[in-house]
């Protein structure tokens, strides 16, 4: 009989890891904790459409999950739409899409206009050969840009993102970032939005034999030279040949029994969480798809207009935007209650919008996260762990490893890929536990 696998966490990660396994004739079963599968890209109901809880786009170079999206007959699927950028800073909104709008931006000097365009049109050649990892993006920018345009724009942008750290976050992760948006403003959205991904790698995973469960929370996992145990909620326990985690290593620690813990990569990463608040309008903004937002007396510091890329048919003719902060999971933010954040989130949006009054306030929804991205402290691609947890048959695929690729859909197909190849390497030259040998040509 094949390998049996068990996949901890029911993200994008985990589900493209299962897809993978089970289209190369191994027995999986994927235990995700909530009600739904998805991670980040989880939904939920409004006026019988499924709406995402968390903003998500496909970028053009986002390789990985374009042939995902391919297996499971969705890449033709993705419509592409050309988006707008703009900035909110002191309560003034700007266009930030041309040169004529940078020559137009007031809260720049007109040389420090013209600095920011030629330094941005040549950054990613500027990082080319250059050791960015163990340079911090304070440094390397602020050399770059200047003092002026470091502290009116990019150190509150950074740290609206990383937190008080934003400083210290090597420039390897900024250049890295540019390589994957490269100046294109094309965004890509699936039909159906990411439900209908998250549907059709269920049904890729259960039409190959695979085992999906939900509301499965594991609550120990332990391992050894040749078998692993998985314990769900309830007591069930899996024993299985192999098993990838691809819950931040924090909850890994939580549910690794005294062995493992000793095991695991002694990297201790700062997260960001983030709180995030929809709005369903029953008019548009500014258009803009992203618009970061500075020094304007909102404790949300970004607004995406989903509907300026996917259109408003998805929200049965409604505008939705989002609006969010990112921030530590202690943080007096992110322990609050949700409907406070909603009410004192719409006061803000509607007075950062003059033209918006409450009678454009079709529905207003708060969502959070806790484990969004690691802050990464320089140096860390010497640091990073290895996927592979020594003298243990257990596989790690998460944001911790991702690094120094952004964090996103595509880089977790992409490590879902990575690791998968280690496993089937491991699984092929290995024999079962009834000691009998094993290929995938035999499996099929």
């Amino acid at each position: 009989m094949p390998p049996r696998v068990v996949v901890i966490g029911g993200g994008v990660c985990g589900l493209a890891t299962a897809h993978r396994l089970v289209r190369e004739g191994l027995a999986v079963t994927l235990l995700e904790a909530s009600d739904q599968l998805g991670g980040l890209g989880t939904f939920f109901s409004s006026r019988d459409r499924w709406v995402e809880r968390f903003y998500h786009c496909v970028m053009p170079t986002d390789a990985a999950l374009l042939a995902l999206l391919d297996e499971v007959g969705l890449k033709e699927s993705v419509g592409w739409r050309p988006t707008r950028m703009g900035m909110v800073v002191d309560g003034e909104h700007h266009s930030f899409n041309s040169a004529l709008d940078l020559l137009r931006f007031r809260p720049l000097r007109l040389a420090d206009r013209v600095r920011f365009g030629v330094v941005s049109l040549l950054l990613r050649r500027l990082g080319e050969g250059k050791d960015l990892d163990g340079v911090r993006t304070e440094d390397w920018l602020r050399g770059l840009y200047g003092d002026a345009t470091w502290s009116t724009l990019l150190a509150p942008m950074f740290g609206a993102k990383f937190g008080s750290a934003f400083g210290d976050v090597p420039a390897l992760y900024l250049w890295q970032r540019l390589g994957r948006e490269r100046n294109d403003s094309v965004r890509g959205y699936p039909a159906g939005g990411y439900k209908s991904v998250i549907d059709a790698l269920r049904a890729s995973i259960e039409a190959g034999g695979g085992e999906i469960r939900t509301s499965a929370p594991v609550r120990r996992v332990e391992t050894s030279l040749d078998r692993v145990l998985v314990t769900v909620a309830g007591g069930d326990t899996i024993e299985a040949d192999h098993a990838v985690s691809t819950v931040p290593l924090p909850a890994l620690r939580g549910i690794a029994d005294e062995d493992l813990a000793r095991r695991l990569p002694d990297v201790r990463l700062r997260y960001q969480g983030v709180v995030n608040t929809l709005f369903f309008l029953r008019k548009p903004l500014s258009g803009h798809y992203w618009a970061p937002v500075l020094r304007s007396g909102t404790d949300f510091d970004g607004i995406v207009e989903m509907s300026a890329l996917t259109g408003t048919e998805p929200y049965d003719g409604r505008h939705l935007v989002y609006v969010m902060r990112y921030t530590d999971r202690e943080s007096a933010l992110y322990r609050e209650d949700e409907a406070v954040i909603s009410r004192r989130w719409t006061e803000q949006l509607l007075n950062l919008h003059k033209g918006l009054t409450m009678e454009d306030v079709d529905e207003v929804r708060t969502f959070k996260a806790p484990f969004v991205e690691p802050v990464y402290p320089l140096g860390y691609l010497s640091r990073r762990p290895a996927v592979e947890v020594p003298g243990t048959r257990l596989l790690l695929a998460t944001t911790a490893h991702v690094y120094p690729n952004v964090t996103s859909w595509n880089s977790s197909v992409e490590l879902a890929g990575s690791v998968t190849d280690l496993l089937l390497r491991d699984a092929r030259r290995s024999p079962t536990q009834e000691n009998t040998a094993w290929s995938a040509d035999s499996a099929r």
